[in-house]
């Protein structure tokens, strides 16, 4: 399962790239999984759903409003949770932020379902949006140390290491992605958890 705002819905209308495929991580992220399964032979029977469960304009408090719903009573196996970025653009205080998704891992692990916490990605011509998004990341970070579970740096794989700005190949409007930066996305999320996980 993806739970998470327009940057889990995916944005076709801001993709740049030449294709006119609606674009979203979960999606690129199935693929590469099935790809992955597929190659091994013994297991090539398998069929992995990724379920896309992203709201636009969603902050991590609807997100927590409607976890029951969509995470724990789908019956998910794990579930990968990206949100904040409306957050810090409504001036919410990254600890406040921080309280709501850690909520959503905790209800996920009392229901053994399996929780990714993800750092938010970056932004481009918003410089003054960057240091909170910096702190909120370290709080996730710690927050996914704190109770073992994986984390993914969607904000370094994808951001500028000079400027700590969204890269420009991977920004369509400043903050959503194009069609590379989805891809880019769901590449991290794969090798930084997804291929260790289908390994076992």
């Amino acid at each position: 399962m993806a739970l998470g705002d327009s940057l889990t819905v995916g944005e076709s209308e801001f993709d740049s790239s030449d294709s006119d495929e609606y674009v979203s991580y979960p999606r690129y992220l199935e693929s590469l999984a099935q790809q992955y399964l597929n190659s091994q032979t013994p297991r090539s029977e398998i069929e992995i759903k990724v379920v896309n469960k992203g709201v636009n304009g969603e902050l991590t408090a609807g997100m927590l409003e409607r976890f029951s719903k969509d995470v724990i009573a789908e019956r998910a196996n794990c579930v990968i949770i990206l949100g904040g970025t409306n957050d810090i653009g409504w001036n919410l205080d990254p600890t406040t932020i921080a309280s709501n998704l850690g909520t959503m891992y905790d209800a996920a692990l009392s229901s053994g379902i399996i929780p990714v916490a993800c750092a938010i990605p970056s932004i481009l011509g918003f410089d003054e949006l960057i240091p909170p998004r910096l702190s909120l990341n370290r709080i996730i970070r710690a927050q996914a140390e704190k109770r073992s579970i994986a984390f993914v740096d969607l904000f370094a794989a994808t951001a500028d290491p000079q400027t700590s700005r969204l890269s420009e190949q991977y920004s369509a409007d400043g903050l959503h992605l194009t069609g590379k930066g989805y891809e880019r996305i769901a590449k991290c999320i794969f090798n930084n958890w997804l291929r260790a996980l289908l390994d076992k």
